[in-house]
């Protein structure tokens, strides 16, 4: 498949010119012209460079791109180790972002609600979701079930908040900071990626339980989802490569 054309459908599937991002969406680095083996990841750190250089694939597809809005334009240390290795192998970069945390089908948050059973009833805020879990459910139960479909126990804060739990938002990544907008939506949980300081303060005052699953734990199944799609529809050959995050 030609690489642009690799872009064009993706952008279409994602409807990626929907968003207003802070990172370019679509092939961010052109490469060879024939896209051959597919890797796959959650960020184009040298780990995933190096792993897709050993797989021999021309093309990496991944959320976490480069060319962030505020990040510095200067090409030094780890950002040249970077693009060296992507441009002296010819290889495509591709990376989408926000379209990739809100697809209804494919999203990180959409898998989220895959994964644990939630009944997904509308958005707060575009990558803000919220839902029904499939019975009033002991957050503690709950918890445990966060820990057996991610492999990893959350942190859980739970200071005077009830004990069971029905209506839920959550958000992948880093979204701690859209706890109060929940709470104000009316909610019983908030779950996602990242947690900062004051996030155990407010979810205590709030009186709400709080899920922190780990960024990259909560954005690893969007870009498994879009490979798996790009495979079963293109018939191209896409491999997912998890580089060990516990952030």
């Amino acid at each position: 498949m030609d690489n642009f054309l690799l872009e064009k459908i993706i952008n279409k599937k994602l409807s990626s010119d929907e968003y207003n991002d802070v990172v370019p969406n679509g092939l961010q680095i052109e490469g060879e012209k024939t896209i051959k083996k597919i890797i796959t990841g959650v960020t184009a750190c040298q780990d995933l460079l190096d792993k897709a250089l050993s797989y021999h694939s021309n093309t990496i597809i991944v959320h976490h791109g480069y060319f962030w809005k505020r990040e510095s334009q200067y090409i030094h240390n780890m950002k040249r180790k970077r693009l060296k290795t992507i441009l002296s192998n010819n290889i495509n970069l591709y990376s989408w972002h926000l379209p990739l945390d809100i697809h209804p089908t494919l999203g990180n948050n959409a898998q989220i609600a895959k994964k644990l059973n939630i009944c997904i009833k509308g958005h707060i805020l575009p990558y803000l979701l919220w839902g029904i879990l499939e019975d009033n459910i002991n957050a503690f139960d709950f918890a445990k079930k966060i820990e057996k479909k991610y492999k990893k126990k959350p942190i859980h804060i739970y200071e005077n908040a009830p004990l069971y739990i029905s209506r839920i938002a959550w958000c992948s990544g880093k979204g701690q900071n859209f706890i109060k907008k929940a709470y104000n939506f009316g909610i019983d949980a908030f779950l996602t990626g990242e947690i900062s300081e004051e996030t155990m303060h407010i979810a205590k005052e709030l009186g709400v339980h709080f899920f922190s699953i780990g960024h990259h734990a909560t954005e690893k199944d969007g870009i498994k989802s879009l490979g798996k799609w790009l495979n079963n529809k293109y018939g191209l050959d896409v491999k997912f490569i998890d580089i060990y995050n516990p952030a």
